[in-house]
């Protein structure tokens, strides 16, 4: 409370009564909980959409999947991954994205309200700025809402686990999802009735209601559908043309110039067998 006061009339002491409320009023800091993650933890972020299932409805999304709508979720984590260079992996599906924090990272000091709510509000806020590059003749009739929770893995073998687990699940909704729209879609069958068809059915099952209905191998559908989408970190070389003088040169030449670049690349392929973490190592290095 020691601070002079500056200005004139009305604004006289403002310095000293700010100094001495924020002494008096600082004790409510006191209430926040302490929700610093553990060290040597991966930080996994997965932000799923809230109601999606209206949500797509209402946007006319085609079914059982929408090109747009899944490559407008993976241009919303490379942009959240270009925002926060600690993720050292994302994988998506559907109406979720899982970003992965490197073990080490000091990022919010390691808050865990802060690694999710960043997340989230970037992931969201992208996904209405990008809309109509993706959906051109749609009008977003609506904000969409996205829910964060956040999991610690201590060991890369959890890490890889958790994303196997993922990526499973995108294998099982995916076949079922096809499964289900063509049912309705060529076959004619009502909704509740092409889940009454395929209660208690399995993989095989289904892959061969597809293969013997429908003429479709289940395992050339696109691998974006199957596998879902891995955003990792890489170098690309770009080239590009620059204008130079050279000495004894009247006039500027073009030139051709490479620059390497990290940028976040999507990749539809399997993680969970070992080719994957063999390929890319640097994922899960302690020094990456």
């Amino acid at each position: 409370a020691s601070a002079a006061c500056v200005g004139s009339g009305r604004w006289a002491g403002c310095v000293r009564r700010l100094s001495m409320a924020k002494s008096k009023f600082e004790y409510v800091r006191d209430f926040e909980a302490d929700d610093t993650c553990l060290p040597n933890c991966w930080i996994v972020v997965r932000l799923d959409g809230r109601n999606f299932h209206r949500f797509s409805e209402q946007h006319e999304f085609k079914k059982p999947n929408d090109d747009r709508a899944l490559q407008l979720m993976t241009k919303c984590a490379q942009t959240v991954m270009q925002e926060l260079e600690d993720i050292a992996i994302a994988y998506g599906q559907s109406d979720e994205y899982s970003f992965v924090f490197k073990k080490k990272s000091r990022w919010f000091k390691r808050r865990a309200s802060k690694f999710m709510t960043h997340v989230v509000s970037q992931f969201a806020s992208s996904y209405v700025f990008y809309w109509k590059d993706y959906f051109k003749d749609q009008q977003l009739l609506y904000p969409p809402g996205f829910d964060g929770r956040i999991v610690l893995y201590p060991s890369n073998q959890n890490l890889k686990d958790y994303l196997s687990w993922r990526q499973a699940d995108c294998h099982i909704n995916n076949l079922y999802n096809t499964v289900f729209w063509m049912l309705v879609q060529r076959s004619g069958l009502t909704p509740v009735q092409a889940q009454d068809r395929l209660q208690g059915t399995l993989a095989g099952d289904k892959n061969e209601i597809l293969f013997s209905e429908f003429n479709i191998n289940y395992n050339n559908e696109p691998l974006m559908y199957r596998k879902g989408t891995v955003l990792i970190w890489q170098k690309t070389n770009e080239v590009m043309t620059k204008k130079i003088k050279l000495p004894k040169e009247a006039e500027e030449k073009e030139v051709e110039v490479t620059r390497t670049k990290t940028k976040v690349v999507p990749l539809h392929c399997d993680i969970i067998g070992d080719q994957f973490w063999e390929e890319y190592p640097e994922i899960l290095a302690e020094d990456s």
